[in-house]
C-alpha cells in the first residue's frame, strides 16, 4: 500500500495550526527565522516551501538571505542576533553551505533551543540518551509515515541504509527508542541485501538510485524512502526501485509526496514546539 506522506503532513500541520492559533491567542505568534547564504537553486526552492507553509499555518517567518562570500564571523553574528531576538522561537541555516563556511560551527553557533533541525551536539546528545529535545525532522517524519501503518515496531527489525548525522543516524536512535532492532547500513556493507530481506522495515537514506530493489525485500515490509535523485529522463526518484519493489512491500512511501511534504510538516512542529517552551518559562 502506499503511504501518502502529503495527506499524512496535511494533518499534522492542521494540528499546528490549532496550536498556533492557541499561542496566538495568548499574544504569541512563533517565529522561525531562515538563512539561506548563497544562490543555490535547490536550496531556494526548499526555503520558499517552508516559508509558505509557515505562512499557512499561522506561523511568522523571516528570510535572511546573504551572497555566497558572506564571512564566517557575519554568519555567526547573525545567529547571535537571532538568538537573543524573543519573537524567534526557531532557527534554521539552509545547507549546504558554500564551502568557505564551517557548517558545523555554524550549527552550534544556534542556541539549543531554537535548534529546529535538531542537529547540533547538543540535539544529537539529547536523542542518544532519550532525553526530551527537538528532534531531526527528516527522521521525525519518516517515523510518523511508519506509524501511520499501525504496525507496532516492538521487536520488529529495521534496517537503516545510510549513517549521516542528519538522517540515517538519527533515525536509527528514533527507531531504538521504539523498541525496534535496529541494524546500520552503509558504503563498507559488504552484502546490502542479506541485511534487508530479514528487515520489517527499511529506511533509505543515501541518495542513489535503486540503491533498493524489489529482490531485495522482504515481503510485506515497510518501505520508507528519504532519497532524492533525478532518473535518465530527469524525473524526481528517490533511492527505491518504486515499480519493483511496490510489487513485494507491503506499505511503501513514494518520491516525490512521501518524507518531503513530512519533514516540513515536522519543521513547523519543531518550531511550535521551542515557541510553546519558550512560552512556558
Amino acid at each position: 500500500m502506499l503511504i501518502d506522506g502529503a495527506a499524512i503532513a496535511k494533518q499534522f500541520r492542521a494540528e499546528v495550526a490549532l496550536r498556533a492559533a492557541a499561542l496566538n491567542a495568548r499574544g504569541i505568534t512563533p517565529g522561525l527565522a531562515v538563512i539561506l547564504v548563497g544562490d543555490d537553486p535547490a536550496s531556494a526552492v526548499y526555503v520558499r516551501n517552508k516559508l509558505r507553509a509557515c505562512v499557512e499555518n499561522g506561523l511568522h517567518s523571516v528570510l535572511e538571505r546573504y551572497d555566497a562570500t558572506m564571512a564566517q564571523a557575519d554568519l555567526l553574528a547573525r545567529i547571535e542576533a537571532l538568538n537573543a531576538d524573543p519573537a524567534i522561537h526557531g532557527i534554521l541555516v539552509q545547507m549546504p553551505l558554500p564551502r568557505h563556511l564551517d557548517a558545523q560551527r555554524v550549527i552550534e553557533a544556534i542556541a539549543p533551543a531554537k535548534d529546529v533541525d535538531g542537529f547540533s551536539v547538543a540535539s544529537a546528545g539529547r536523542l542518544l540518551t532519550g532525553l526530551p529535545g527537538l528532534r531531526p525532522a527528516t527522521p521525525l517524519g519518516c517515523m510518523k509515515l511508519i506509524q501511520s501503518t499501525g504496525i507496532a515496531l516492538r521487536g520488529k527489525h529495521a534496517v537503516v541504509i545510510g549513517r549521516s548525522n542528519t538522517v540515517g543516524k538519527p533515525m536509527a536512535l528514533l527507531l531504538l527508542q521504539a523498541h525496534a532492532t535496529v541494524t546500520v547500513c552503509h558504503s563498507a556493507t559488504p552484502d546490502l541485501a542479506l541485511h534487508t530481506r530479514q528487515a520489517d522495515i527499511v529506511v533509505a537514506a543515501v541518495g542513489r538510485r535503486n540503491t533498493l530493489i524489489a529482490t531485495m525485500v522482504k515481503p510485506g515490509a515497510v518501505v520508507i524512502d528519504v532519497g532524492i535523485n533525478r532518473d535518465d529522463a530527469g524525473k524526481l526518484c528517490g533511492d527505491v526501485d518504486f515499480a519493483g519493489v511496490s510489487q513485494v512491500a507491503g506499505w511503501i512511501s513514494p518520491v516525490p509526496g512521501g518524507v518531503g511534504p513530512m519533514t516540513i510538516a515536522l519543521l513547523l512542529a519543531n518550531t511550535l514546539q521551542a515557541a510553546e517552551q519558550a512560552a512556558a518559562h
